[in-house]
């Protein structure tokens, strides 16, 4: 069955329980000159602000966008993408796509017109809805995506290049709309780049999007009586799949525009929360504050939280087993995935674990696992290889891609995930490296050859490679090796001012001038940088940091 049949079903059951709230917390936001400065989590206001949507009420937003959608020519299979912040609309209007049957395809808010540009088109969406936040650039690219697609704006004051999707919504339909959709429909479309920085469509099924709900709930176990903390961003596989958990339990969870310490721990405090998903920053962040005595643990209302789990980037063993002095009756557990698997689970921890910190996990619900040579054959446990996974969240393809969806999956829809792995004596598996180049620093992928073509363009630069190196609280950072012109002189501080140019995550954290190494058809020797800068066995060192 479609996810959306969970929605009719608590709708139904809890029509008045709380299904999301959104919380603004009071932040004194630095005034942004552009959006470049933007965090992975933007605060809405500077003024604190609580909201909140019942089961019914989100069942009924739901409903009148799908009509609403219906009644602008929306058919099944058409594309509806969304670029929006986290806010209360997010999710009915993920939920009112789905129910016409066309395909959902979240968009990441940090991208730049170009990759907003690239991605509508790639997708072949038949509809943008964007928020204010997006205005600009929507509308640098306006008149070349335009031409066959609706603009829908959702919030004040809108533009005129776009139509008005709140007005257009609200006089629809709070009913369920007459169409079928099955778990061989296409329900969803994510972006995932390569190491070129160039997005890919990545199509999945609802039968992949109903089987990552329910693995959430098996894997956490959520009840009625939880409450779930989501603070990543719902175009994110991770966040949305973490979410499904409440969803499947109809039970209570609350949107965070917020990362601080004091945030998330007044946020736990006062929504009762019981479940809580938090990057590695976040939660060293906390340690630290904690450490330091800046927030005091008693000051807060948490001895309802009762797991603690992170994703999307290793996990050192010693900030975990630090995180258990402070909170010693936490479960706790890790997971790893793609968004080419649909996010999260396909390999996790568990929570009955916890002695194997600093390993992924196991296969998850209805996965299956193996680790492979260069020709693809299984290894022995304790070799070395590419992991590959296999299970209902695998992608159908990389929508109009057939080449690139044939270099990472066999006939057998076994995915090679480009993540080099070992297994224990216990079955238990740990990230070894990446095959890829793709750096994860705080939970978000840097790709390389991006960061690497921009710096080419500053004038003192002769030749730049761009690396991950271990970092206590983002993972890894990026690094930039950078070979000067002859004649030229260049400081870290000019090379950073000219990187402001960049939104501030994808900026190099650190700047080493050095020469950069090349082999004799020209490519560039990451590995030999690696072992040269301490990132030999990049993720194995991060799980050992500080261990």
């Amino acid at each position: 069955m479609p996810i959306t049949q969970f929605l009719e079903h608590n709708a139904e059951k809890w029509p008045n329980d709380v299904a999301l709230v959104e919380l603004n917390p009071d932040i004194k936001v630095p005034r942004l000159t552009t959006w470049k400065e933007y965090e992975l989590i933007q605060p809405l206001h500077e003024v604190a602000s609580r909201q909140e949507i019942t089961w019914a009420v989100f069942n009924e937003k739901a409903n009148r966008v799908a009509n609403m959608l219906i009644a602008r020519g929306i058919v099944k299979g058409d594309k509806v993408a969304i670029l929006l912040m986290n806010c209360l609309d997010w999710l009915p209007i993920y939920f009112g796509i789905l129910k016409t049957g066309a395909i959902a395809v979240p968009l990441n808010f940090r991208y730049s017109a170009d990759e907003i540009e690239y991605c509508v088109k790639l997708a072949e969406a038949d509809v943008l809805i964007f928020g204010p936040e997006f205005i600009g650039r929507v509308e640098e690219i306006a008149e070349n995506i335009s031409r066959r697609r609706l603009l829908l704006y959702d919030g004040p004051g809108c533009p005129s290049f776009a139509e008005d999707f709140v007005a257009q919504t609200a006089n629809y339909s709070s009913a369920a709309p007459d169409v079928k959709v099955t778990d061989e429909d296409y329900g969803a479309i994510y972006f995932s780049s390569g190491t070129t920085g160039f997005p890919k469509a990545i199509l999945h099924t609802h039968a992949g999007i109903m089987h990552a709900a329910i693995m959430e709930q098996k894997h956490h176990g959520q009840q009625k009586e939880d409450c779930f903390l989501c603070i990543p961003p719902l175009y994110h596989t991770g966040a949305k799949m973490h979410w499904f958990g409440s969803l499947v339990s109809g039970s209570k969870a609350v949107l965070l525009r917020g990362t601080t310490p004091e945030t998330i721990l007044k946020a736990v405090s006062d929504e009762q929360c019981t479940v809580v998903w938090l990057l590695v920053p976040w939660a060293q962040d906390i340690l630290d504050e904690l450490d330091n005595g800046s927030i005091r643990k008693e000051d807060y209302k948490l001895d309802q939280w009762r797991l603690m789990h992170i994703g999307a980037q290793p996990v050192p063993p010693s900030m975990i087993k630090h995180w258990m002095d402070y909170f010693p009756n936490h479960q706790y557990d890790t997971n790893y995935g793609l968004s080419e698997s649909l996010g999260p689970g396909c390999v996790h921890l568990g929570v009955e674990n916890i002695h194997k910190v600093g390993a992924i996990g196991k296969p998850g619900y209805k996965w299956e696992c193996k680790i492979v040579d260069e020709h693809r054959q299984t290894v022995a446990r304790g070799e070395v290889g590419e992991l590959a996974v296999k299970g209902p969240g695998v992608m159908v393809c990389y929508y109009n891609n057939p080449e690139a969806t044939k270099e990472v999956m066999d006939d057998e829809k076994w995915l090679y995930t480009g993540d080099m792995a070992i297994e224990d004596e216990d079955g238990f598996i740990f990230l070894v490296d990446r095959k890829k180049d793709v750096i994860i620093s705080g939970g978000e992928n840097l790709y390389p050859v991006q960061i690497e073509d921009f710096l080419h363009t500053f004038e003192p630069i002769n030749d730049v490679a761009v690396i991950g190196l271990p970092d206590k609280r983002l993972g890894e950072i990026a690094t930039a090796i950078i070979q000067l012109k002859d004649g030229y002189t260049c400081t870290e501080e000019e090379v950073n001012d000219f990187c402001r140019k960049l939104p501030r995550y994808k900026r190099p954290r650190k700047i080493i001038f050095a020469e950069v190494p090349r082999n004799p058809t020209g490519k560039i020797e990451k590995p030999k940088l690696r072992e040269q800068y301490g990132a030999a066995f990049l993720v194995a060192s991060e799980n050992e940091v500080n261990k």
